[in-house]
């Protein structure tokens, strides 16, 4: 039998340990053919393991295509496949429900990925090959081409010197990625954009955020939050509003922040409390926001609020405005207008993530004329739709983020192992260090894997919960690889003057941003997969 062939059987057999649990899950959580919010609540904990068992199914099953593309994707494929089979089966042991992942095809699988010779033979080629080939559409590899010489070009000198000074991102970068047309990717040309038509756009888009993150997660974050005002614009606005806006974006003029989340309401959106009142000629912005990442430097900000004052309502009563603004630098600022309305904004400390700045915004009957809701009369109370719409794609791009960070500390890791002598060696001659180093690199892989195929497929239903997926497996992985790439330095790990350190608390956002783990998990993942169980 051919190595590769094992693991995909091990790959369908943890399907279908998949497909069992949603349907015990169904059956718990089902009710009228629709999953029960509460019922879901009682079973959280097999939920959230059930997302992220179907995460690693859906990551095994992206590997094995991967891996029939050559020796050294095989062996890749191979590796990583056996880590997410020593994941997955940690996760069924001792829970009540289904095949324990153990024995037959499972064993030979796990082993196959963990034999010595694979993983030195993974260890030999990525000292010379890295974390192995992409093999990307020829159009989308001269573009991570162009944005990899970019980021190492321009975002990875300044990085350094923004992280430990907690500094504004530099005007270069931004001015440099507006040359390369990064703010118009998700924009159609005719309204001055340079989206690729079909799945190319999504695909360019990931391989741009991917290449930006890996000169510093400050660059490629800088795309996140246009392609959610663009989306919510494109599937919601009137003509006049993307006319108005979407050409600025495309070319830089008008940077965007998004503001959503509230002192009390993170991810509970449908709960949030910031009104916007008519005042005949438009609305008054009332509340507070929290978390809206780079809106001192932004022209244009996002904002969800509540527009039908009865609570009840819910997530019907929510609407967005686009609301413009002068660019603030620093941490702090305050705009008010002629007729008394006041907007502060006040940059929260973090401990990576920076160079944007996170704000605080506090909103003061700021007048909005009616223009400014998005979809105009149209769009009122189509809020909530119209976010989570835009949330998809920007979960991919985090995802994309993470492989940046990822690839950065993989590569740091790599470096120094080569570099460093310990007891007279160099650390890349032990064993310990070059098995790090392949699975590091697997683990990339696997993690590109899923993400590319979620970007080549998320103008369907099964692409947006492969986004998800791939958001939650990433953000989680690119924890461990910066932590791994970390130890690997030793105590100099520890030291701020290597990036490393950097890249291992940026790396900490990505499970928090665009809908923490632990809701993706519950509300986006296993709610789908227990729906599609049940058959509604």
């Amino acid at each position: 039998m051919m190595s590769l062939d094992k693991a995909r059987m091990a790959t369908e057999r943890l399907g279908e340990a998949v497909a069992g649990q949603a349907r015990s899950l169904a059956s718990d959580c089902v009710v009228d053919g629709r999953v029960s919010s509460a019922l879901l609540d009682q079973h959280q904990e097999a939920a959230y393991h059930l997302a992220f068992l179907a995460a690693e199914a859906a990551t095994a099953a992206a590997l094995t295509e991967y891996g029939e593309q050559g020796k050294d994707e095989d062996r890749l494929a191979r590796v990583a496949t056996a880590d997410l089979l020593r994941s997955a089966r940690a996760r069924r042991d001792g829970r009540r429900f289904g095949d324990d992942l153990r024995g037959g095809e499972m064993d030979d699988a796990l082993e196959d990925g963990s034999d010595p010779q694979v993983l030195e033979e993974v260890a030999a080629r990525v000292q010379s090959t890295g974390s192995g080939p992409r093999h990307l559409p020829d159009e989308v590899g001269l573009l991570a081409d162009t944005f990899g010489r970019f980021a190492d070009e321009q975002v990875a000198p300044r990085a350094e010197d923004v992280h430990r000074r907690n500094l504004d991102v530099p005007e270069e970068v931004i001015a440099g990625m507006a040359a390369l047309g990064a703010f118009g990717m998700s924009i159609p040309p005719e309204y001055g954009g340079y989206q690729e038509p079909g799945d190319s756009g999504a695909l360019a888009m990931v391989v741009a955020t991917e290449e930006l993150s890996r000169g510093s997660l400050m660059a490629g974050s800088l795309l996140t939050r246009p392609e959610i005002l663009v989306s919510a614009l494109l599937n919601g606005g009137t003509e006049d509003q993307k006319k108005r806006w979407l050409p600025a974006i495309a070319a830089g003029g008008q940077m965007v922040a998004v503001a959503v989340t509230e002192p009390d309401y993170g991810s509970d959106v449908a709960g949030i409390t910031m009104t916007a009142r008519p005042d005949g000629t438009g609305f008054l912005l009332n509340g507070a926001k929290m978390w809206a990442t780079f809106a001192g430097r932004a022209e244009l900000l996002m904002v969800l609020v509540r527009t039908n004052p009865d609570r009840a309502a819910g997530a019907r009563g929510l609407s967005l405005f686009v609301v413009e603004k002068s660019a603030s630098a620093g941490h702090y600022f305050e705009l008010d207008q002629p007729a008394g309305g006041r907007l502060v904004g006040r940059a929260i400390d973090t401990i990576g993530y920076r160079g944007l700045h996170s704000f605080e915004l506090t909103f003061d009957d700021w007048a909005m004329p009616g223009d400014t809701l998005i979809g105009e009369e149209a769009g009122a109370g189509r809020g909530f739709h119209l976010q989570m719409g835009a949330f998809a794609a920007g979960r991919l791009q985090t995802a994309a983020r993470a492989l940046g960070v990822m690839e950065a500390a993989f590569r740091e890791a790599l470096a120094f192992a080569q570099q460093r002598k310990v007891f007279g060696r160099p650390l890349i001659d032990y064993q310990l260090t070059r098995v790090g180093l392949a699975r590091m690199a697997a683990r990339i892989q696997a993690g590109r894997s899923l993400t590319y195929r979620a970007a080549q497929r998320l103008a369907t239903p099964d692409g947006q919960t492969e986004a998800a997926m791939a958001k939650a497996l990433t953000s989680r992985a690119a924890e461990e690889i910066t932590r791994d790439a970390m130890q690997m330095h030793g105590g100099y790990g520890y030291a701020e003057e290597y990036p490393v350190s950097r890249l291992f608390v940026d790396a900490r956002v990505l499970s928090i941003f665009e809908g923490t783990e632990e809701i993706l998990a519950l509300r986006v993942i296993a709610r789908d997969l227990i729906a599609r169980a049940a058959g509604t």
